[in-house]
């Protein structure tokens, strides 16, 4: 890449000046080939932080030799890096040098490929004829993340697709999602595509708003648009085993058409279809009722009696962005949340750091690797239950009971003048047993004198508000649902149909949805679904990082088809199972299997059937160079 310097060498000093020194020192290592900067004095402090101290911990004077020594090497330009790809080795020492600890070597070829120094597409071992390519069609359901991450790896291999989608924009849950707050809760350096241009993020949990922008843009620099049909919906699809097709209907606003298609991908993932709380009274209510999915920006809010049903993930950003617009706010809570605090949520990143993630080399890509890290598996091993533990109610092990300290503490000096609200905020079940929530001022936004915190059930929506058990009738102009998704649904409501008419609803009878790998489901010849059963990430890290390892498993699979003249893929009944047994032995382990607690993490009969087991750097691997000896192969 061609740096552009900023007009004086005294703009670049003080963008270096704003640097992260763990970040700058990779830089060094790649521009050198010196590894001395990967040793004491210079090397990093641990920093558990989501948004570490950019000073590192390291002394003052030897920031200042590090920023001087970056600024030497660029003052006249860009030089050529002497390590281009650090290979594992190197790759190892780099990672646990700015981490401040020990790195696993099975992460360096991961985040190798993550960072874009080798190659992550499907290859082809000798591309086919434009004839043969035209014989193919993927049909893609769906304009969201992961529909973007596959037209990327479909386009670059010549594979023709098409991605259906129903609403009259691309984005996803961020289109559909319009709510005051709505915002990523994962870092959006880490919550973004390794491939694509560069994006100027303007502060470390972005809006809604700028990652549909974003989303946009990926899409436009890969021409995703001239694939999208908006306004369009897969309403059924059934495959044809003589003609190895899938025969999709589409509902279009020119009425149904039908289209084939050789492959079927869901793209829809698991938080699409809104499930909004049912009351008793509802059509007695004379405001206004929506579902949080369903927010119109022509809502007028301003001096409203607003009530809120639900304190997950989307309450919990909601509530503090509109207390101070509205008459009243009254919280209807079912169950308390943990919450953690993230110094910097809202800052903005300052000039100089855009600067350098915008234009100075490799910086993006380590500073991408921190957050990646910080919001990865490091978490993982405090979900894991320890059979000895004494205190099991409370807690999964040592390590997780430390965190439910620091979280009680946090809640204790929020709300430490409010004795009956510590009551109702301090959850009884342990830490990240359900959804990781970021405080975004809720317990401040709770102490507010115009918003009150009711966990009594609720019997009723009267004409001018809601009634709670108690009797107890609490005014309300509006009332928003915020209580999820159809979650276990997922692929199962597009009305699929596989062989001998077997419908997927049927195989995910009892709200249990399973797929090999999350991936494929037996009966279902070239089905293939992206954020399927068993791969939401639930330990942290980001739908971004799996859509694109899935998006890699499906291309390769294609690939491999198309060279082999093989026609149709049928995952086997006992590899899926087999893979099944091996979810629900792990789950056993972890912390969302806990009796103490609900979560939309799992089914009716207790089984987990969402959140993703493995860490990301397994599921990497798992789903890396799919094995076509699972599946049941159909030859062309």
């Amino acid at each position: 890449m061609n740096i552009e310097m900023p007009r004086k060498k005294l703009d670049l000093a003080s963008a270096i000046a704003e640097g992260d020194i763990r970040v700058l020192l990779m830089v060094l290592v790649h521009m050198t080939g010196d590894a001395r900067w990967l040793e004491p004095p210079y090397r990093p402090k641990r920093d558990v932080r989501l948004i570490p101290d950019p000073d590192a911990g390291v002394p003052g004077e030897v920031q200042d030799e590090v920023r001087a020594a970056v600024l030497k090497l660029f003052e006249n330009g860009e030089p050529e890096p002497v390590v281009a790809d650090p290979g594992n080795e190197l790759m190892l020492r780099m990672m646990s040098a700015t981490l401040g600890e020990n790195v696993a070597p099975e992460y360096a070829p991961l985040m190798r490929e993550e960072m874009g120094f080798v190659p992550r597409d499907a290859r082809w071992t000798r591309r086919p004829s434009n004839e043969v390519l035209a014989q193919q069609q993927v049909l893609i359901v769906g304009a969201g993340v992961c529909a973007i991450a596959l037209g990327v790896a479909l386009g670059r291999l010549g594979i023709p697709y098409t991605i259906v989608e129903k609403n009259d924009e691309l984005g996803g849950t961020w289109y559909v999602n319009r709510y005051p707050g709505c915002g990523v809760d994962t870092p959006n350096h880490s919550y973004s595509f390794s491939f694509g241009a560069r994006n100027p993020w303007t502060r470390y949990f972005a809006q809604r708003q700028e990652l549909l922008d974003y989303l946009r843009k990926v899409a436009l620099e890969y021409d995703i648009r001239s694939h999208i049909r908006l306004n369009t919906e897969l309403t059924a699809s059934r495959w044809d085993d003589g003609r190895r097709r899938w025969i999709s209907t589409l509902k279009t606003k020119n009425g149904e058409e039908t289209f084939e298609s050789t492959t079927l991908v869901s793209a829809i993932g698991q938080l699409n279809d809104p499930s909004p709380a049912h009351f008793k009274g509802e059509e007695d209510f004379d405001g206004l009722t929506l579902h949080s999915a369903r927010w119109s920006d022509d809502i007028k809010l301003d001096g409203k009696r607003v009530a809120v049903i639900g304190t997950g993930a989307t309450a919990m950003q909601l509530v503090p962005s509109i207390a101070d617009r509205v008459a009243s706010l009254t919280v209807y809570q079912r169950t308390a949340q943990w919450a953690r605090p993230v110094a910097g949520l809202s800052d903005p990143i300052t000039e100089g750091a855009r600067w350098l993630l915008a234009h100075l080399p490799f910086y993006v890509q380590w500073y991408r690797f921190n957050m990646f890290w910080r919001y990865g598996d490091g978490l993982l091993p405090l979900l894991r239950k320890d059979p000895n533990w004494p205190h099991p109610d409370r807690a999964v092990n040592k390590g997780n009971d430390r965190h439910r300290q620091e979280l009680t503490d946090f809640i204790l000096s929020e709300l430490k003048d409010r004795p009956d609200l510590i009551e109702k905020c301090v959850p009884t079940y342990p830490p990240y047993g359900k959804r990781i929530l970021l405080d975004n001022n809720w317990f401040k936004t709770l102490r507010k004198p115009n918003v009150e915190l009711v966990t009594d059930n609720i019997d009723r929506f009267a004409e001018d508000g809601i009634v709670t058990a108690d009797g107890k009738l609490r005014p309300a102009d509006i009332i928003v649902i915020s209580t999820g998704f159809k979650v276990s649904e997922m692929a199962a409501r597009l009305n699929i149909s596989g062989r001998d008419g077997k419908n997927l609803k049927q195989a995910w009878a009892n709200d249990n949805p399973t797929a090999y790998l999350g991936i494929a489901v037996p009966d279902f010849p070239n089905l293939f679904l992206m954020l399927g059963p068993n791969t939401g990430p639930a330990h942290g890290g980001s739908v971004i990082f799996q859509s694109e390892c899935q998006s890699r498993y499906i291309s390769v699979c294609l690939v491999e088809m198309i060279e082999q003249g093989i026609a149709a893929i049928d995952v086997r009944q006992d590899a899926h199972d087999e893979y099944i047994r091996k979810v629900d032995a792990e789950h056993a382990q972890l912390i969302w299997t806990h009796p103490g607690m609900t979560t939309y993490y799992r089914n009716k009969q207790g089984r987990v059937f969402s959140a993703m087991p493995w860490r990301f750097v397994d599921y990497w691997k798992m789903t890396h160079d799919p094995d076509l000896s699972q599946y049941r192969q159909t030859r062309a």
